[in-house]
């Protein structure tokens, strides 16, 4: 063992002594939708005199996160397209009918990211492929990381928050005129390492 390593060494089992973090590897994480501490909500106009709000209450996935070079952390998540909750059963009824869901034909949908980018670890672009009604299209998800450590069950979390629009015309959804042409999107992650 060379100096440097032993240097290395020394200073890591200073740190566990002491309590305090080593920098982490990539770690694979699953998102806690058990536990309810992971949401996908969306908003859209209606019509151009007010936001309708809901979200999809059935979904998993999981990422791994790569503190040391967050360029090789991966996102992979699939959403229960039946799931869909706008707080009004007719509304939510029409939205999984083949104007906008189809969820008997397509009962899933799918993101898969492609790369990550980075310039200081917190704040990142999510690039990957999102997939609705069989129709794949790239997107972009602008993401920030809220934080990480212990959990008090003996665990550790890390989470994320993170925002993206899809175009309706993209995926074959019904014309609602150019003030609804827009669905955005929050994505609120916390996943617990594995």
């Amino acid at each position: 063992m060379n100096a440097l390593k032993k240097i290395l060494a020394a200073s890591a089992l200073s740190a566990a002594a002491m309590g305090l973090s080593v920098p982490a590897m990539a770690a694979d994480y699953a998102i806690d939708t058990k536990g309810a501490h992971a949401f996908i909500n969306f908003k859209i106009s209606h019509l151009g005199y007010s936001w309708l709000h809901g979200n999809f209450e059935d979904f998993s996935g999981n990422f791994t996160f790569d503190e040391k070079d967050p360029s090789k952390s991966k996102v992979d998540v699939t959403i229960k397209t039946a799931s869909v909750d706008s707080s009004h059963a007719e509304r939510d009824k029409h939205l999984r009918g083949s104007d906008f869901l189809n969820v008997s034909k397509f009962p899933e949908a799918r993101f898969v990211s492609t790369k990550i980018e980075t310039t200081d670890g917190e704040n990142a672009k999510i690039y990957g492929n999102f997939t609705l009604k069989g129709i794949t299209k790239e997107i972009v998800i602008d993401a920030i990381k809220i934080g990480e450590g212990k959990d008090p069950w003996g665990g550790y979390r890390a989470g994320f928050s993170g925002t993206t629009t899809l175009a309706m015309k993209d995926f074959k959804m019904m014309d609602l005129g150019p003030a609804s042409s827009t669905i955005y999107l929050t994505l609120e992650v916390e996943g617990i390492r594995q």
